[in-house]
């Protein structure tokens, strides 16, 4: 399948701070509803926006909870953090939310960069080429354990990578990634796409075989609230190749209304 073959694709990130885990729970079933196909969640341990010491929520625990609380919508981390967990009990861990959710987890993950997290949990933090090449050292050792795990996986988990660098990220990326995700504006995105196809070029991989994801938010100068301009900002993200679009909705409340915008927008034809 091209990439322009790909149907489009709606996430909604649940940032897992400053709401009970009822409250997100809900979330969850209101969002499947509505007809998103991805809920992410993402892994920190302390809320990244409003009050620094708000309530929080550990990422994996949840997840295994929404594979039960669920039953469409694939789920994963947007995006889990390298640092925190031995490659091969993060795949084990994966493998068995994928059975839980009856192969609908996608492992979503990156470098790593929340430097309280680090401080406050103990691990060393490092510097980000370090972490990138852990990453880059640390996905082979995914698989590989996926492949003598037993059960086996359901299915192969896909990959989501999220980040821009381009000398050592997107390499990654066109390496192990079955998706990638980023961050900006049209012209941005289009830029990295060209320069994750020479990527996939220099590792001998199809670009095609690589999802495009982006998140997406109200145009430059408006209001979160207006809605309306959701799909304006998918449209032009669309227009360079992304098919799946991700708005961060943030506790207690996770306003639907920018999701629900989207969804109309894919079922109007972009999709």
């Amino acid at each position: 399948m091209s990439g322009s073959d790909r149907p489009v694709r709606i996430g909604a990130q649940l940032q897992p701070q400053h709401a009970s885990y009822p409250e997100i729970r809900r979330a969850c079933a209101r969002l499947e509803e509505l007809g998103v196909d991805v809920l992410f969640n993402w892994d920190h341990f302390f809320p990244l926006y409003g009050d620094r010491d708000g309530a929080h929520f550990e990422c994996w625990t949840m997840l295994a909870a929404w594979a039960e609380a669920t039953e469409r919508v694939e789920i994963g981390a947007l995006v889990t953090c390298n640092s925190y967990r031995n490659p091969q009990l993060l795949a084990d861990m994966a493998r068995t939310v994928d059975h839980i959710s009856d192969g609908r987890l996608i492992l979503g993950i990156g470098s790593g960069w929340f430097e309280r997290d680090y401080d406050e949990y103990g691990y060393e933090f490092g510097t980000a080429g370090g972490r990138l090449d852990a990453l880059a050292r640390d996905l082979p050792l995914i698989e590989q354990r996926w492949a003598r795990l037993n059960p086996a996986p359901t299915r192969d988990i896909p990959v989501l990578i999220g980040g821009g660098g381009e000398r050592k990220t997107l390499r990654i990326v066109a390496e192990h990634a079955d998706i990638w995700h980023g961050f900006g504006g049209p012209e941005t995105i289009a830029h990295k796409h060209a320069v994750l196809d020479e990527w996939c070029a220099k590792v001998g991989r199809n670009p095609a075989e690589i999802e495009r994801s982006a998140g997406v938010s109200a145009r430059p100068g408006r209001l979160p609230e207006d809605v309306a301009d959701y799909a304006a900002g998918a449209q032009a993200l669309y227009e360079v190749g992304t098919r799946l679009f991700t708005v961060g909705l943030s506790g207690p409340h996770y306003d639907p209304g920018p999701i629900r915008d989207l969804v109309a927008w894919r079922n109007a034809g972009r999709g």
